[in-house]
């Protein structure tokens, strides 16, 4: 059934290979004008199809290399030299053959996430019966947030859910990259696509199948699969004056020797599998690596543009920080309590995506002080928020957001790794609430690696006060920092960076604008921010900022292998052309050879699944050293 499958799949080669078998017949019982007359139909046949599609794509606006192997099939049919006509359109449809099991080689890494997808949810038929573990199976797509599920031993995760087992064990390895097993105890989030330990557990759904983590890693890489790189046209640029040459060439040699059967013999090596199936090759096999590393890549068109950046930008809350600020010191103003300017604050923030209002909130509840329900409740994007609380309106955010509204607000001083949300309760200024956030271990590291990687600018675009940005800057060794930016003005400033191209690397729904406006938008997208993700061009899966650097590297390398594919094929062409033009390779020799040019075309680009190391060893510095020099604590991110 398989080989059928196969015979099916490829038709040109299977009727190729049987007329190739009738010929070869009707040789043995002396029948050769038969054979010729059968070869000739079956070529010019080939030559017209090949023809229609050629006229398909010039009224599209795209002209291939497609002429090259017509020219040739022509000139072999017309010296007589069928034999070689058969050869060449064996060698064409071998080669788009070729070209689909590499490919498919290369999406195997791609394709593993979308084979595994969950599919199966089991929804608890009484929550409330710890004992019971009776459940009904639902599709993913119908689960609905704040159903229990109950995950059986080595079972995939099918929605992101709160774990309310005591404690259990899961293999993300496939979000993460992470090998060994990673535990989680009851509270915290387990993401779906991670595959349950040996013992079955409980979870409440936190979001719908659709808006998980794993199947919006899935439709990452459906965009990814379904992506065509801009190297292919690249290659097809190359038509016309490898065209000119392969003509001049035959040309020539026809005119010095007198012969017509020398213009095909020389043609014969002339034809364009090299150039028609390395570079997609090799551009496949970059979006399976970078994803088998955590980094999906949605299209091949990106991992040109990354191999060639030359200005990279970076927000600093959850991409040069950690993202997860603690409250060290409350500093009420006159008139005020601490544990009441911190209660009110935290009240308010509970209506805040931000992730300082995460540190607020987390701060009350470790000091036992009851959040309270707002009776109404806005935010302003990366301002701060507004609520009414006890029928006290209460706003937290930015110093000149709630200065507006509290004119006797004060500034704080902030040392280093420091930053501040700002208190009004009733439009008096009511205190500060200071906050310090780690930055990453690894963020210097990569700042390093670009630098010395051919990354002339490095800048900081954040929403954060000067100060604090400033500080934060100083310590990874970035000398570029535009402080307190709306969405509006960081959009405007990456688009105004030189040189280009230029990467964007940000986390958060504020940073959506500026990733799809710059030329290539990284979102830090292992927490599942889903607005970044969607208009980022890569996306990490990875809690890590190195995959930056493996992202990069990867580009690079592809490109790299995949140019060079392309010269290998075009320098062993025209070498065996020239060649040629003294008669000593014949036709049907030359067309063999031409199928060995384009294995070893094929075979190469194929690099692009492996190759150098990708980046930042762990514990790298971006210089060669085995470790990472220790980074003082950061400040913390601002609106």
């Amino acid at each position: 059934m398989r080989s059928l499958s196969l015979l099916w799949r490829y038709p040109v080669i299977t009727l190729t290979v049987l007329a190739f078998a009738l010929v070869g017949v009707l040789h043995a019982v002396d029948q050769q004008q038969v054979g010729r007359w059968i070869a000739t139909v079956y070529v010019a046949a080939v030559v017209v199809w090949t023809l229609i599609g050629m006229v398909r794509d010039v009224l599209r606006g795209h002209v291939g290399l497609d002429i090259l192997a017509v020219v040739a099939m022509v000139a072999t049919l017309a010296v007589g030299e069928y034999i070689a006509a058969l050869i060449i359109v064996l060698m064409l449809s071998g080669g788009e053959a070729l070209e689909d099991f590499a490919g498919r080689r290369a999406r195997r890494d791609l394709s593993a996430l979308l084979d595994r997808s969950p599919r199966i949810a089991h929804v608890l038929h009484d929550p409330g019966d710890a004992q019971s573990d009776e459940a009904h199976d639902v599709p993913v797509d119908e689960v609905a947030v704040g159903d229990v599920l109950l995950v059986r031993p080595a079972e995939i995760v099918p929605v992101d859910g709160t774990l309310l087992t005591t404690e259990g064990e899961f293999d993300e390895s496939s979000l993460t990259g992470e090998s060994l097993p990673v535990s989680r105890h009851a509270g915290e989030e387990v993401l779906s696509g991670a595959i349950n330990g040996s013992r079955a557990i409980r979870l409440r759904a936190l979001r719908t199948g659709a808006d998980s983590q794993y199947q919006q890693i899935v439709a990452l890489v459906h965009q990814a699969e379904s992506s065509h790189a801009p190297i292919v046209r690249l290659a097809d640029r190359f038509a016309i004056p490898f065209t000119a040459v392969a003509l001049v060439l035959a040309g020539t040699a026809w005119a010095l020797s007198g012969d017509a059967t020398r213009f095909a013999e020389v043609l014969v090596l002339a034809t364009p599998c090299p150039l028609l199936i390395a570079a997609p090759v090799a551009f496949l096999g970059g979006l399976s690596r970078a994803a088998k590393s955590g980094v999906i890549m949605k299209s091949g068109a990106v991992v040109e543009q990354i191999a060639r950046v030359r200005s990279a930008a970076f927000d600093k809350t959850g991409t040069l920080t950690q993202g997860r600020p603690e409250l060290v010191e409350v500093r009420p103003a006159p008139g005020f309590d601490a544990y009441e300017v911190l209660q009110l604050a935290a009240s308010a923030e509970q209506y805040s995506s931000h992730v300082l209002a995460a540190g607020i909130r987390t701060a009350a509840e470790a000091r036992g002080l009851p959040l309270e329900a707002a009776a109404e409740a806005s935010e302003t994007a990366t301002n701060g928020v507004s609520a009414t609380i006890r029928g006290r309106t209460v706003v937290v955010g930015k110093p000149a957001y709630v200065a507006s509204l509290a004119p006797d607000t004060v500034r704080a001083e902030l040392g280093t790794g420091e930053a501040a949300a700002y208190v009004a309760v009733d439009g008096r200024f009511a205190g500060a609430l200071l906050l310090a956030d780690a930055a990453r271990p690894e963020a210097a590291a990569v700042v390093s690696w670009l630098r010395l990687h051919e990354v002339e600018r490095v800048a900081m675009l954040t929403g954060d006060v000067r100060s604090t940005a400033e500080s934060v800057a100083h310590q990874l060794g970035i000398e570029e920092v535009h402080a307190e930016l709306l969405p509006p003005e960081k959009v405007r400033l990456a688009a105004e960076l030189e040189p280009r191209p230029v990467l964007m690397v940000g986390d958060g729904v504020n940073d959506a604008p500026v990733l799809a406006a710059a030329d290539i938008g990284i979102a830090m997208g292992a927490k599942g921010a889903t607005a970044a993700g969607d208009a980022a061009d890569v996306v990490i899966l990875v809690d890590s900022l190195a995959k930056v650097v493996d992202a990069v590297a990867i580009g690079r390398h592809t490109l790299r292998v995949a140019l060079t594919a392309i010269w290998i094929g075009i320098g062993l062409s025209v070498g065996l052309m020239v060649v040629a033009m003294t008669g000593l390779i014949p036709a049907v020799a030359g067309a063999l050879v031409q199928e060995l040019v384009d294995l070893a075309t094929i075979l190469y680009a194929l690099r692009a699944l492996s190759g150098p190391p990708s980046g930042l060893r762990p514990g790298a510095d971006g210089t060669g050293a085995d470790t990472v020099p220790a980074v003082a604590a950061t400040p913390a991110p601002g609106r």
